[in-house]
């Protein structure tokens, strides 16, 4: 298969799934071809299959069905910790293009691109406002050397810097769009005060208790931004706010060993498999700072303990609650300041008397004071 033909085939598949709406984008796929920003060798993770190593000169074959394969993130970068987790990829395109969809550039837009990555968000971009348009930032040096490899051997030359997107744009420039390739607990503001009012900011909110969420969020001329959960999805986080996401559970049972025992009937399974996503912003709002794991028994036993840790790491409160089946009362343990059962059993419950809402109903406003979450309307703010 010729590589036009591997694109068309990737557009297709992205239509028929739902990812992509506007064909324009075809053009825009076909211009800036993503296996020109795929490395020789790198890792594939497709959704919902196991992580494997491409080569494209052991394995050609192999590695070009990756590359164009909707779902696969192919990982660029590894940190030195173990299990080695990675810091930098190539996006799906199924997480991408939703994104720029939402976005929704046009000729002529001042855009900032946090997360240079590979470079292909800062090369579609660049095809659909003008590389002089196209602002990308990237703090990894390696990665961002190998990006601007990548654009260059394209022809493609936006402006590239390397440093901490929070701090390093300088202070006079003013954007029309802010596209965001890294998950945020909290979007800085200063990405919002360069933003001009009418302008956008597209970024994946990845509050500690869920997977994370797709929001655009339009400035009005106060510097006020606000807009809805727009669908789920999940990036590799903002480097100042990674935190505690893949921490062991037992090191906070180990920092804080004083547990108080009580029991609950609500099954604590329904709190990680709702599904629509409505439960998890509610969640997300009204048990704010709280990461949330649902462990099975590794033996066939249908037994699980829900998790519930605050995200500031070990020494925060935590609770555990066991599912037995069949059992009328699960077991629950708290310990901590905050009894994090207690707030996520009384959210799960705001939810259901708010009439279930669905995802879309949930949305986020960002000031200079801070962001707050709402449902239905901004002002119906549920937690700041």
């Amino acid at each position: 298969m010729d590589v036009d033909a591997r694109i068309d085939a990737l557009v297709d598949q992205l239509v028929a799934r739902g990812d992509l709406a506007d064909d324009s984008w075809r053009a825009v796929l076909h211009a800036v071809p993503r296996h020109l920003f795929a490395p020789p060798v790198a890792w594939a993770a497709p959704l919902g299959g196991p992580r494997h190593k491409i080569d494209v000169r052991e394995d050609p074959a192999g590695w070009w069905q990756a590359v164009y394969d909707p779902g696969a993130a192919i990982l660029t970068r590894f940190g030195d910790d173990e299990p080695r987790a990675p810091v930098s990829s190539l996006s799906a395109p199924n997480i991408v293009l939703p994104f720029l969809e939402l976005l929704h550039p046009i000729g002529g837009q001042r855009t900032l691109d946090v997360g240079t990555g590979t470079g292909w968000t800062a090369a579609l971009l660049s095809e659909r406002v003008g590389a002089h348009n196209v602002v990308s930032v990237e703090i990894d040096e390696q990665a961002a050397r190998q990006a601007a490899a990548n654009l260059e051997a394209l022809g493609v030359r936006p402006t590239l810097i390397t440093g901490d997107a929070v701090t390093c744009l300088p202070e006079q420039e003013m954007f029309d769009l802010v596209h965001v390739t890294c998950g945020v607990t909290e979007l800085p503001y200063a990405w919002v005060r360069q933003t001009r009012p009418g302008g956008a900011l597209v970024f994946p909110w990845m509050p500690d208790f869920s997977y994370g969420y797709r929001v655009r969020l339009d400035v009005l001329p106060d510097g006020v931004a606000t807009g809805r959960l727009a669908g789920a999805a999940g990036f590799m986080m903002l480097r100042s706010q990674q935190g505690h996401r893949t921490t062991p559970m037992g090191e906070w049972v180990a920092a804080v060993k004083d547990a108080a025992a009580s029991t609950t009937r609500l099954d604590p399974r329904l709190l990680w498999h709702t599904p629509g996503g409505g439960l998890e912003a509610a969640m997300s709002a009204l048990v704010p700072g709280v990461r949330a794991d649902l462990v099975y028994d590794p033996e066939p036993t249908g037994e699980a303990t829900l998790w519930l840790l605050e995200a500031t790491g070990p020494g925060g409160s935590w609770a555990s609650v066991d599912y037995v089946p069949g059992e009328d009362e699960f077991a629950v343990e708290q310990a901590g300041d905050r009894r994090l059962w207690d707030e996520a059993e009384a959210a799960y419950f705001q939810w259901i008397r708010w009439g279930r809402p669905d995802l879309e109903r949930f949305g986020l406003t960002v000031t200079p004071d801070g962001q707050q979450v709402w449902l239905d309307d901004p002002g119906n703010p549920i937690a700041h």
